[in-house]
């Protein structure tokens, strides 16, 4: 039951990470002012990086106020996911929720970094539960969305991770 529903999320990511790289050009990079701000001066980032704390402690999830906060935040998940254990499917579910939450909170180029994020996370999800590895198109979705958006970041001061 895992396993059918895992591979019916990594065939909707797909689709949507499609769609998304689609729109991805290495040519064309995310202008600054493609990132919705959703993050309010006063929230600061908890502990553990994942997303800012509104000032009253609760979590606001992982939410990127700009072109940089994006790219940093993505450079953060790109952390996570290579810290997982090759077999903890858990753990690459976990990195896959989080790049989808992300995702929500850009616009434009920006959305494929998440988008091929979350695609290459449940995709190794699904490959850890039997010791494999993540198909290299998945691999291949992270990398070009990285250089599709490796021109804004760099101009917003933050380099790309993969």
């Amino acid at each position: 039951m895992k396993t059918t529903s895992i591979a019916a999320a990594t065939a909707a990511t797909a689709l949507l990470a499609g769609g998304m790289m689609a729109g991805c050009s290495v040519s064309t990079p995310a202008p600054a002012e493609s990132v919705q701000s959703t993050a309010s001066p006063e929230q600061t980032r908890d502990a553990a990086g994942s997303g800012p704390l509104a000032t009253d402690g609760t979590s606001q999830g992982a939410r990127a106020g700009g072109t940089r906060e994006a790219c940093e935040l993505f450079n953060r998940l790109v952390a996570d996911y290579s810290a997982v254990a090759p077999t903890d499917s858990k753990g690459y579910e976990d990195v896959y929720l989080k790049a989808q939450d992300a995702k929500d909170t850009v616009s434009g180029d920006l959305q494929g970094l998440f988008a091929s994020l979350s695609l290459l996370a449940i995709d190794h999800s699904s490959a850890a539960e039997a010791g494999a590895k993540p198909a290299p198109e998945s691999q291949d979705a992270v990398r070009d969305a990285v250089f599709a958006n490796s021109a804004a970041c760099t101009a917003a001061g933050v380099t790309l991770r993969l």
